[in-house]
């Protein structure tokens, strides 16, 4: 397998990958992908099999702001998935690798990620590849209609 930035003849697999990581995504969802794969300060990279299938995908963006990140302006990972079947292989780092260079590319000196509070394996995988935990937040909503 081996890792290369999203093209157009990949979409249907990258739909199928973001309905396993975000078991919500829904059309709206399916257009901020689309708006994500256009714009100027974000990449997609994906995991060949080499098959005309994909194993997993990394989203790449910017942020003008992370916690614990004192740079300011920072590369950030968006969404990362990696089909369970290919876990713990090495092609999950792999993935970020390509995400980290390419922020460099872009002029950033940190990357930064999140995981959802009870995403065990994403922890894990994140503590892997040389991340470190900074902070732990709950978000809360209040409808005002």
């Amino acid at each position: 397998m081996n890792v290369r930035p999203y093209q157009a003849g990949d979409w249907s697999e990258l739909v199928r990958m973001a309905n396993a990581l975000f078991p919500d995504f829904a059309e709206e969802d399916d257009d901020d992908l689309r708006r994500t794969l256009a714009k100027e300060d974000a990449q997609v990279f994906v995991l060949d099999r080499r098959d005309g299938s994909l194993a997993g995908y990394v989203e790449a963006g910017t942020r003008s702001v992370a916690d614990g990140c004192p740079t300011g302006a920072v590369g950030y990972i968006e969404a990362w998935y990696v089909d369970p079947e290919v876990r713990r292989s090495g092609h999950g780092r792999s993935l970020l690798k390509a995400a980290e260079s390419w922020a460099r590319e872009q002029g950033f000196s940190e990357m930064a990620s999140d995981a959802l509070l009870e995403n065990d394996v994403s922890h894990a995988a994140h503590k892997r590849a040389g991340y470190i935990e900074v902070d732990k937040v709950i978000t809360y909503r209040k409808s005002l209609y």
